[in-house]
């Protein structure tokens, strides 16, 4: 076989596969097994290992409350939601400055 053959077999990256939550407790219990990694389960699975270990140590988060180390899921909901209403905030601001402005030259015609 020619290498330009092989460069044209390489696999296609496809859709990006969506895991309910459900579904990845599932996993991080399977990990928690004795003799069970988290590259040992995802292989098993047909999973990433990389995200595996994510879903793991973002179970371990969650378990272990508010603190040092990862957010947890609530956080980071909490966080993404304080973040839009930021965003929001800030364009209100920025159109009201604009129109305090309008209002301003208007006054002085």
């Amino acid at each position: 076989m020619s290498r330009s053959m092989s460069k044209s077999k390489k696999k296609k990256p496809g859709k990006r596969r969506r895991f309910t939550d459900e579904y990845k407790a599932q996993v991080v219990r399977l990990c928690e097994r004795p003799g069970k990694t988290p590259y040992a389960v995802a292989t098993e699975l047909g999973l990433s290992p990389n995200s595996v270990a994510r879903w793991v140590d973002q179970a371990q988060a969650d378990s272990s409350g508010a603190g040092k180390g990862p957010l947890t899921t609530a956080e980071r909901e909490e966080l993404a939601a304080l973040r839009r209403e930021n965003r929001s905030l800030r364009q209100e601001r920025d159109i009201l400055r604009k129109a305090t402005a309008l209002f301003a030259r208007e006054g002085m015609s």
